[in-house]
């Protein structure tokens, strides 16, 4: 085996999950889920924007994608965007969440969305512009299951505007707040049993 062999063996990423790794997306989604039921309640500060321009209250999309591209840029191993989005839905409907049972299945959706975009790059890139993708592409899933599920009747332009004001609040929100939040934690020394931490030890 050749010293190039050795050096890429070492830094090819395990994808096998570790009890820490469950324990800790664990934590996120049920931080999360918290989070989610919480914003239930003050989301509403977005009406006016609909009301202004129909479409734009998607705009408070963000907070609630947050748990799948969070819980993917610390754990970093296939399924995490999917458990911390599924698992927060969960505690949003347990904890009372006014759309019931509707809410795991957006879960459900929301987290395959940002699970794709981080299966495309091979679970390998963690940097903002693949996190603001996962964070839009959860967006846009939210949108068009929002059109399917309770806006059928909507025009087009609705819609288009909906979908864009999600994907719009999931880039910023859900992506690159994940990920200015994940760079601070680690700056911290709090991810140090994480790849995002020791980078951050790195730097």
């Amino acid at each position: 085996m050749t010293a190039t062999t050795l050096i890429k063996a070492s830094t090819k990423p395990s994808l096998r999950w570790r009890v820490v790794d469950i324990v800790i997306a664990a934590v996120i989604a049920v931080a999360c889920g918290v989070l989610f039921f919480g914003w239930n309640l003050a989301s509403g500060i977005f009406t006016p924007l609909g009301a202004a321009l129909p479409g734009l209250q998607a705009l408070n999309y963000g907070p609630w994608l947050l748990a799948g591209p969070l819980a993917a840029l610390i754990i970093r191993k296939p399924g995490a965007a999917l458990f911390g989005e599924l698992v927060a839905a969960a505690v949003s409907m347990l904890l009372g969440a006014q759309w019931g049972f509707q809410v795991l299945e957006s879960g459900l959706v929301q987290g395959l969305a940002v699970e794709l975009v981080f299966a495309a790059f091979l679970y390998r890139s963690w940097s903002w512009p693949v996190a603001a993708l996962s964070g839009a592409a959860a967006g846009v899933v939210a949108g068009i299951n929002d059109w399917i599920f309770w806006y059928q009747g909507a025009d087009v332009p609705f819609v288009v505007i909906y979908t864009i004001s999600a994907a719009l609040s999931g880039a910023l929100i859900a992506g690159i707040g994940s990920w200015a939040l994940v760079k601070a934690l680690a700056r911290t020394g709090a991810l140090r049993r994480f790849a995002a931490g020791r980078e951050a030890e790195r730097v």
